[in-house]
């Protein structure tokens, strides 16, 4: 396990896997059919407030506000949970992290956790290390249940089983809920409902047998120690208030500065994720309390290559990211290939420009990750916090073709240009001659008008995958010089 680990085993590179999941055509109708629904309903929920561009505009002022004083607001943070009751562990990575976690839920001298739906606990691969160390860890989040049960991995951020259907669902459900404690009904269908009683009488043991609780969180309010979770399902509410210990692990991102600030992330996170005016279940603690919830609060706040990330001018504003998903849902090339594609458990626009920052451009997954984009601007658009994708994607674009520099388990290395841009960077250096020429420029322009007629259907070499899935312009029948000196005699 490296230190930035995101929660996978090494993958292709996005071309190869995607070309596999756009040939599964349950996976695509699945996709389909929920990325439209949910996007759907998001725009109308937005457009029920008048402010909502004013709403966008505070919540970027506020994380970039936060992020430019991140060190203050963290060391505030830690003084205030540390004053409420609760103990704040500082985890430079995901082993160091997982090793905190781990040890302090055998102090505790029990084997079991409830976990809270968590992409922090995730992308550190903590299930894995409590397995290792002897620790059952039981998702209770209904779509997370799903992907656990299913020995599958999540695909979507807000939705990690969106893949599966119903029929598939029920079949998990059958053939795995007996493997981790109370079996499927008899007879169980396929009805949301029926599944959804089933998930509920199998967690219903686990939460009230459970000592010990993880749990990610939304935000933490560094003017109080509030940690605060959004959920729809009542699982998060049961975890973070039945067990006797309560672990958070969390990113370091995630800290704003007042209580105040929550005013506007209630108002958008609902609406950008679950299309809801306010989330089910919002629970919000401080510290510990005596004869209310956990009775030990440890808080571990996780950088995982985060501050790497927040050195970079131009791609830190992927850590505003609130995990709304939006982003996700109006995507064509997430609609298409879908999550796993990605390779990190931040899949869609927002993990191909946050997963390379993290781990750096050195695999090959990472590296091909700024290119899964057509650049649309659709991420933008709907982004809740205006992270502005594209110009993040084609930042990191530059840094895979010129090799460098990229980050690699925390430490700041340069690596050779990846593979496959070599043509790429030897074109632009010709489109820089001649551009620095014009007579050269005025001669290529006559020259490729007259040759129009010889014009392939497809480039060669490296070429070919562009006209794999385009046509190649046709030359006009004479350079735009020619018809402006015609028709404007001559007037430049």
């Amino acid at each position: 396990m490296t230190g930035t680990f995101m929660g996978m085993p090494a993958f292709p590179a996005f071309p190869d896997a995607a070309r596999r999941a756009v040939g599964d055509g349950v996976l695509r109708a699945n996709l389909r059919r929920a990325t439209h629904t949910i996007r759907d309903k998001r725009a109308r929920a937005v457009a029920e407030l008048a402010d909502w561009d004013r709403l966008r505009a505070a919540g970027k002022a506020v994380k970039d506000h936060t992020l430019r004083h991140l060190d203050r607001y963290l060391l505030q943070l830690e003084e205030s949970v540390t004053a409420a009751g609760g103990t704040v562990h500082w985890a430079a990575d995901a082993d160091e992290a997982n090793r905190i976690v781990t040890g302090l839920v055998l102090a505790t001298g029990h084997r079991e956790v409830v976990k809270v739906k968590s992409m922090a606990t995730q992308e550190i691969g903590l299930n894995e290390a409590l397995e290792a160390a002897g620790i059952a860890a039981y998702e209770t989040d209904l779509a997370e249940l799903i992907v656990q049960l299913g020995h599958d991995r999540p695909s979507h951020i807000l939705v990690p089983a969106i893949h599966r259907n119903r029929a598939e669902i029920r079949d998990i459900f059958e053939a795995e809920m007996g493997r981790l404690g109370l079996p499927a009904p008899d007879g169980l269908g396929d009805d949301p409902r029926e599944l959804a009683e089933a998930a509920r009488l199998h967690l219903r043991e686990k939460f009230l047998r459970a000592k010990v609780g993880v749990s990610g969180a939304n935000f933490m309010v560094a003017e109080t120690g509030t940690m605060v979770v959004f959920e729809s399902e009542g699982n998060g509410r049961m975890c973070l208030t039945l067990p006797e210990t309560l672990i958070s692990v969390v990113g370091i991102e995630k800290v704003v500065p007042a209580f105040r600030d929550l005013e506007i992330f209630l108002q958008t996170l609902p609406r950008s994720s679950t299309a809801e005016r306010m989330n089910p279940y919002t629970t919000m603690w401080t510290g510990t309390t005596d004869g209310d919830g956990p009775s030990a609060f440890h808080l571990v706040l996780l950088d995982n290559g985060r501050t790497d990330t927040l050195a970079d001018e131009v791609g830190r504003q992927a850590l505003r990211c609130i995990r709304c998903s939006a982003c996700l849902n109006v995507c064509p090339v997430y609609e298409r290939a879908g999550g796993h594609a990605y390779g990190s458990v931040y899949p869609g626009p927002i993990g191909a420009i946050l997963s390379p920052q993290l781990r750096g451009t050195g695999s090959e997954i990472d590296a091909s990750l700024p290119y899964a984009s057509t650049l649309c601007g659709a991420c933008y658009e709907v982004c809740p916090v205006a992270i502005d994708i594209p110009e993040v994607l084609v930042h990191l674009r530059e840094r895979v073709a010129q090799g460098g520099p990229v980050t690699r388990e925390g430490i700041r290395v340069r690596i050779r240009p990846a593979h496959g841009h070599t043509a790429e960077r030897a074109a632009m250096r010709a489109a820089r001659l001649l551009l620095d020429h014009p007579g050269a420029l005025r001669a290529g322009e006559r020259l490729l008008a007259r040759s129009r007629r010889l014009r392939p259907r497809r480039l060669p070499g490296p070429g070919r995958a562009w006209t794999d899935t385009r046509d190649l312009p046709e030359p006009p029948p004479e350079p735009f010089r020619d018809w402006w000196s015609r028709e404007r005699g001559g007037q430049e």
